[in-house]
């Protein structure tokens, strides 16, 4: 069992390794049988319970894209005025993308 699953979805796997019935674990978690069931069947999922490392998984979308369009030369204006903002705002978009990365760098 992953520890990166939301706590319910973690609770309701254990209940179920310990060999409790999804009526039983329904009543303890105020759930219905069919609630669980799906619950638990969601976290099984492939993707579910990994652990977020990916550096897109980082930054906002914005400051993905607002790094793309810097890296490809564009001015803070120009990006300002496709995303209808002023250029003193992307300059803080791309600060804030750059301190989130080194902050990830340093741990």
């Amino acid at each position: 069992m992953s520890n990166h699953l939301r706590p319910l979805e973690a609770r309701i796997l254990a209940m179920r390794q310990e060999g409790l019935s999804d009526d039983e674990i329904g009543r303890k978690v105020r759930k219905s049988p069919d609630r669980v069931a799906r619950i638990a069947e969601w976290a099984q999922l492939p993707g579910r319970g990994r652990p977020r490392q990916d550096d897109g998984d980082l930054l906002s979308p914005i400051q993905r894209r607002v790094l793309a369009m810097r890296w490809e030369g564009q001015s803070h204006e120009e990006i300002g005025e496709r995303f209808r903002r002023s250029g003193r705002y992307i300059r803080q978009v791309e600060g804030l993308a750059h301190f989130r990365r080194y902050r990830e760098l340093l741990g």
